[in-house]
């Protein structure tokens, strides 16, 4: 596994990690004033993520998200896909998101496109 595939992994684990793990998965993903901005939020910080991931989490009760295609990385920055999977293998959230490492692997920003969202 690259340091991208392992970066993104834990990313995911953060993503969908629930209230007793959130706080420990966002530490190790993240770095402490790391910021995300995509076309709904744009938050920074440990405190700021853990809330943004929280109110995805209580807006789309059982969801998981998963990788979509291949992690792509060059010096600091990865890129990957992702999907957010109803439980019945629905995905109805799809993106796109490029993120910048910092020298110990974890995020220090992530730039995030919304590729698939529901109309209603």
């Amino acid at each position: 596994m690259t340091a991208y595939d392992d970066a993104v992994q834990r990313y995911l684990v953060a993503w969908n990690a629930g209230p007793e793990e959130l706080e420990k998965a966002v530490a190790a993903a993240f770095t402490d004033d790391a910021a995300y901005t995509d076309p709904l939020v744009d938050v920074r910080g440990h405190e700021q993520l853990a809330a943004a991931i929280g109110g995805v989490r209580q807006q789309f009760p059982g969801f998981a998200f998963r990788p979509a295609g291949a992690v792509d990385g060059h010096h600091a920055l990865v890129r990957f896909g992702w999907e957010l999977v109803a439980p019945d293998g629905s995905a109805p959230v799809a993106g796109f998101d490029v993120a910048t490492l910092a020298e110990d692997g974890r995020i220090a920003s992530v730039s995030g496109f919304l590729d698939r969202v529901p109309t209603a």
